[in-house]
């Protein structure tokens, strides 16, 4: 049950329209739906703020099929994260309302336009490689309701890049910083703003980075202060912990 639905069963009860036990029943019905491969929370709106999201990585096309089709018809938003071309277009057929975001490698399935929050999460990547990990951040932080400012490929390489968009990140609620090779942006961008930075290591890079773990450790050793780091290539994770930030900040 999403919050739109209890608030509507609600009503109904105060409107005279349905009995005390059929609420009753409602409320009291198991959160979970047993597909036999996956079981589904549909209560995690009501507790997050955000129904749960699905990862899309080793699951067959039927399989991402089936679960979005129980979340949809319950009335939840779906996201399909780590979806490959095969899976994305499945989900195509399947659905009217559905929209693939090719660089993300993200599905999202509206059954009505989201209604924004105030303030904005920037998201900043360092070069244009971390694009899939940066996009997969939008794309999540604007399916959970924010305001997102792209801000990419200002990498410490040609710092004067990153200072021109210095106002429009400041101004922002959060910062997403995404970035791969020595992982240094991240320690840049905290030390030139007072609100909290998420920093997101990415695999990209020659040997020595060994698949972002360099930038990891680099992120995990900032002398800034304020920076909070997540799993490499992870930016659904920096994007969720970004919109709990930002609806505290924004008052939502």
């Amino acid at each position: 049950m999403t919050t739109a639905e209890a608030i509507r069963l609600l009503e109904n009860f105060r409107a005279g329209k349905i009995g005390r036990d059929e609420v009753l029943r409602a409320f009291q019905a198991a959160p979970i739906v047993d597909l036999g491969f996956a079981k589904l929370d549909t209560h995690r709106a009501l507790r997050r703020g955000c129904p749960e999201v699905i990862f899309g990585e080793g699951k067959t096309p039927s399989q991402l099929v089936k679960i979005a089709s129980t979340l949809f018809e319950r009335h939840q938003r779906v996201l399909v994260t780590r979806v490959n071309s095969q899976q994305a277009a499945a989900l195509k057929r399947k659905f009217k309302r559905v929209v693939y975001h090719e660089q993300a490698r993200c599905i999202t399935i509206e059954a009505r336009p989201v209604q924004k929050r105030k303030g904005v999460i920037a998201v900043v990547s360092a070069g244009t490689g971390d694009l899939p990990v940066a996009e997969e951040a939008a794309v999540t932080a604007e399916f959970m309701g924010n305001n997102v400012e792209r801000i990419y490929d200002v990498g410490v390489a040609g710092l004067h890049r990153l200072l021109g968009h210095l106002d429009t990140v400041q101004r922002a609620n959060v910062i997403v910083v995404v970035a791969g090779m020595e992982g240094a942006l991240p320690s840049v961008v905290a030390g030139l703003v007072d609100k909290p930075v998420i920093a997101v290591p990415t695999s990209v890079g020659y040997g020595a980075s060994f698949g972002g773990v360099a930038a990891l450790l680099a992120m995990l050793n900032s002398c800034s202060g304020g920076v909070t780091v997540v799993n490499i290539d992870n930016g659904f994770g920096a994007a969720y912990a970004a919109s709990q930030i930002n609806s505290l900040a924004a008052g939502c």
